[in-house]
C-alpha cells in the first residue's frame, strides 16, 4: 500500500510539473522551457532564395537583446540590415543586394531569450542559400591583445579565399564573425577550400582594413576547414547543486578550431600637431601626434626670438617643451610666433607648414602681481605679530626656494632609485653641497656617489635638465643591504635657470636587510634566438622587476617574498621596449608569453624554474587570476522550480525528465 501511495503522489507531482503556468503571484510553477522555433520563411538551410526577407516563428513571445552587436550577417554587409523582433516572430530586412551562389548564415548568438523567464534559446544561427548548396563547414579559435594576451571582445573576424596580402587592404571580407567576451569567434557557413583568416576592429564600416588606427591580426597559415565525426560529453544537472546524468552525444566536428590571432595596433606614423598649450609662464609645448628628429622652427614677431630657449622633448619628440630664458619674455602674456613644422599632408607625405598663432598664458602676469601681493602682506602680518610677541621676525621677504623633489623609499631596496627633480630647467649642480653618508657606530661616514643628468636629450642645443638619478658608487651601482643612509642637501645646492635656489633637504634612507629577499631564476627556452625580456608580475599585474637576456636565462635579483607571475617577450630589435607589429612591412608585433601559473617567492629561499614558452597551450595563453576581460555571465535556464520545490518539501521532477 505504501509503495502505491508513494508512486500516486509521485505522478501527481509529475502532473503539477507538467500542467505548470509561468510563474505568478499565486505560487504557481515557473515556466523553464526555453523558445522553440516553428518555423521559418524561406525555410532553414533552403536553397535557390531569392527573398530578401526572412521571418522566423516561435511558439511563444520572445525578447531579441541587442541585435545590432550580437547578430552578425555573412557576408558581411555594407548597408545594415533591418532586424527586429516583436511578439512570436523576428524579421530580418537585408538591404543589400543578394550574391548569387552563396550560403547566408544569420548567426543571432544568445540574444534571443523568452519574454517572461528570460530562458535563452541558446546559440541559433539561421541559413539559406542563393545557390543549390548549402556551405557548412565551420572554423573556430580566439583573438587576444598581442601586447597582454588579453581576450578582446567584439572584434571582427574574418576568411578571405583570396590569398594575396593585399585583399585585406583592399576588399570585403567573405565570411565574418565577431569575438565574444572570452575572445572566442565561430565562422560559420564556410564552403571547402583555401583560406587566410584577419581580426579587424573596423572603424569605417567596409570591412576591410583602411586606416592605421584601426586594430588588425593576421597570419600567413593557410586555412582549409574539414569535419569529423566526435564524441562530447553532456552533463544534465537536476539543480544547480547535482548532476543527474552525464550523456555521451556524437556531433560534427568542425577544425580548424583553435587558431589564436593577436591584434595590435600600428604606430601612428601620420604626424600632426594636436595643440599648443602655456599652462605656465615659462614654457610653452606642442604636442604632436608622432615623432620627427627634426624640431620646429620658432620665430618670435613680438619678440626677440635669439638664444631665448632652453628646450625639453620627450624621448620620441613628440611633444616638445620650449622654455623661456628672459623673465622679460616669462611676464609677457602674448607670444605671437611663426613657427614652422613637419606634418603629414593629405597624400600621406611629410611636408612642411608654417603658421602663425598666438601663444597666451594661462596665468596673466597681473594675477600672478595680483597673487604674490597677497603672499607678501600675509607674510608681513605674521612678521608684526612676531615683533609684537617679542620673537624673531625678518624686515625683508626671503626669495621663494625652489621646490625640489626628492624620490626616495624610506624601506629602500639594494637596487632602489634615488631621484632628484625640479619642476623648471636647472644649472649645473654644485656637488658640494650633496652629501651622501652612513653611521657606522657612532662614526659618519661620508660616501660616494654619482649624479647623472636623467631623461634629457643631450643631443639638442640648449638642451633641459630637469631631472638627476643619484646612485651609491659602489659594485653594480647598490645600496648596501642592511645599512641606514641619509641623503643631505645644503642650500642652494640646485640653482634654476631663473636663479631660484633649492632650500636645504634632509632624507634618511634604510636599506632593508639581504636576508629579505630572494632571487628568481627562469631558465626560458630561448626557441626565438632573440633577446628576451622578462618581467615579474604582481598580483594587479603591475610590472615588479624587469630584466634582459640573449641567452633567455632570466634572473631577478632582491625580490620580496609574495606570489608573482612571469611575462617574457621576443626583443626582436634588444630596445628594452615592446614594439608593435605593421601590416605592410609583414611583421607581427614581438612576441608575448606568460608562465601559466602563479608561483610563489619566500625571503632567503631561492626559485629557480625552466620553461619553453613552446609549450604554452593555446587555449590557457594567460593565467585566469590576471586576466581582466572576464566571460560575460552565461545566460542560464535559473531552475526555480527545483528551489520552490524544496522550500516546499517535496521533490520536483521537471517536464522534460
Amino acid at each position: 500500500m505504501r509503495n502505491i501511495k508513494s508512486a500516486l503522489a509521485a505522478a501527481i507531482i509529475i502532473i503539477l510539473a507538467g500542467c505548470a503556468k509561468m510563474g505568478q503571484p499565486d505560487g504557481g510553477w515557473y515556466d523553464e522551457t526555453p523558445p522553440r522555433v516553428i518555423g521559418t520563411f524561406p525555410n532553414d538551410q533552403s536553397t535557390e532564395v531569392k527573398s530578401k526577407n526572412i521571418t522566423i516563428l516561435f511558439d511563444e513571445i520572445i525578447k531579441l537583446d541587442n541585435p545590432t552587436e550580437k547578430v552578425v550577417i555573412s557576408p558581411p554587409q555594407m548597408e545594415a540590415p533591418e532586424i527586429k523582433g516583436a511578439g512570436r516572430r523576428i524579421t530580418v530586412e537585408i538591404m543589400d543586394s543578394l550574391k548569387p551562389n552563396t550560403t547566408y548564415t544569420i548567426d543571432f548568438s544568445d540574444a534571443i531569450s523568452d519574454n517572461n523567464e528570460g530562458n535563452p534559446l541558446g546559440n541559433y544561427t539561421y541559413s539559406f542559400s542563393t545557390g543549390n548548396v548549402i556551405d557548412t563547414m565551420e572554423v573556430a579559435g580566439k583573438v587576444v591583445e598581442a601586447e597582454n594576451m588579453e581576450p578582446i571582445k567584439g572584434i571582427l573576424v574574418g576568411l578571405y579565399n583570396n590569398l594575396s596580402d593585399t585583399a585585406f587592404t583592399t576588399s570585403p571580407m567573405l565570411r565574418v564573425a565577431r569575438t565574444n567576451s572570452s575572445g572566442v569567434f565561430i565562422i560559420k557557413g564556410v564552403a571547402p577550400g583555401e583560406y587566410r583568416v584577419y581580426a579587424l576592429q573596423d572603424a569605417d564600416g567596409n570591412y576591410f582594413f583602411s586606416q592605421k588606427s584601426e586594430k588588425i591580426a593576421f597570419s600567413h597559415d593557410i586555412i582549409v576547414p574539414s569535419s569529423k565525426p566526435d564524441v562530447r560529453q553532456d552533463t544534465i544537472w537536476r539543480d544547480s547543486l547535482h548532476i543527474d546524468n552525464i550523456i555521451q552525444t556524437g556531433y560534427t566536428h568542425f577544425l580548424p578550431d583553435d587558431i589564436v590571432l593577436k591584434a595590435f595596433t600600428e604606430t601612428q606614423t601620420e604626424r600632426y600637431l594636436l595643440k599648443t598649450e602655456r599652462k605656465e609662464p615659462e614654457s610653452f609645448t606642442m604636442f604632436f601626434t608622432y615623432g620627427n628628429s627634426q624640431l620646429p622652427v620658432i620665430e618670435g614677431l613680438n619678440f626677440n626670438d635669439t638664444n631665448a630657449f632652453m628646450i625639453e622633448s620627450t624621448s620620441k619628440r613628440d611633444t616638445i617643451t620650449y622654455w623661456l630664458r628672459d623673465t622679460t619674455l616669462v611676464n609677457q602674456d602674448t607670444l605671437l610666433v611663426k613657427r614652422s613644422y613637419l606634418a603629414t599632408d593629405t597624400a600621406g607625405i611629410l611636408s612642411s607648414v608654417t603658421d602663425t598663432v598666438e601663444i597666451i598664458s594661462k596665468q596673466s602676469y597681473a594675477k600672478r602681481l595680483k597673487d604674490k601681493q597677497k603672499e607678501y602682506e600675509k607674510w608681513e602680518k605674521a612678521q608684526e605679530k612676531a615683533k609684537k610677541r617679542g620673537d624673531e621676525y625678518l624686515t625683508e621677504m626671503p626669495p621663494k626656494p625652489l621646490e625640489l623633489k626628492i624620490s626616495v623609499q624610506s624601506d629602500m631596496m639594494p637596487d632602489g632609485r634615488v631621484i632628484l627633480e625640479s619642476p623648471t630647467p636647472l644649472l649645473e649642480p654644485d656637488i658640494s653641497k650633496i652629501h651622501l653618508t652612513t653611521k657606522i657606530d657612532t662614526i659618519i661616514v661620508e660616501k660616494k656617489f654619482i649624479l647623472t643628468p636623467l631623461d634629457n636629450d643631450t643631443t639638442l642645443s640648449n638642451s633641459v635638465c630637469r631631472k638627476y638619478l643619484l646612485l651609491p658608487d659602489s659594485t653594480g651601482y647598490l645600496w648596501t643591504p642592511g645599512v641606514q643612509y641619509s641623503l643631505e642637501t645644503d642650500s642652494a645646492a640646485f640653482t634654476d635657470i631663473y636663479g631660484y635656489a633649492s632650500a636645504p633637504v634632509k632624507k634618511g634612507m634604510k636599506v632593508r636587510k639581504e636576508e629579505d629577499f630572494t632571487t628568481v631564476i627562469f631558465h626560458v627556452a630561448n626557441t626565438e634566438q632573440a633577446p628576451y625580456v622578462g618581467q615579474l608580475l604582481d598580483n594587479g599585474e603591475k610590472v615588479v622587476k624587469q630584466v634582459s637576456s640573449s641567452t633567455g636565462d632570466l634572473t631577478f635579483q632582491f625580490v620580496k617574498p609574495g606570489d608573482y607571475f612571469l611575462r617574457v617577450w621576443v626583443d626582436n630589435n634588444n630596445n628594452g621596449l615592446w614594439d608593435t607589429g605593421d601590416y605592410s612591412d609583414d611583421r607581427q608585433a614581438e612576441a608575448v608569453y606568460y608562465y601559466p601559473e602563479k608561483f610563489e617567492c619566500k625571503a632567503h629561499w631561492p626559485l629557480e624554474k625552466s620553461w619553453n614558452p613552446a609549450t604554452t597551450s593555446k587555449k590557457s595563453l594567460k593565467p585566469s587570476a590576471i586576466t581582466k576581460q572576464k566571460p560575460d555571465k552565461e545566460k542560464k535556464i535559473k531552475n526555480q522550480n527545483a528551489e520552490r520545490a524544496r522550500k516546499m518539501g517535496i521533490i520536483y521532477i521537471p517536464q522534460n525528465h
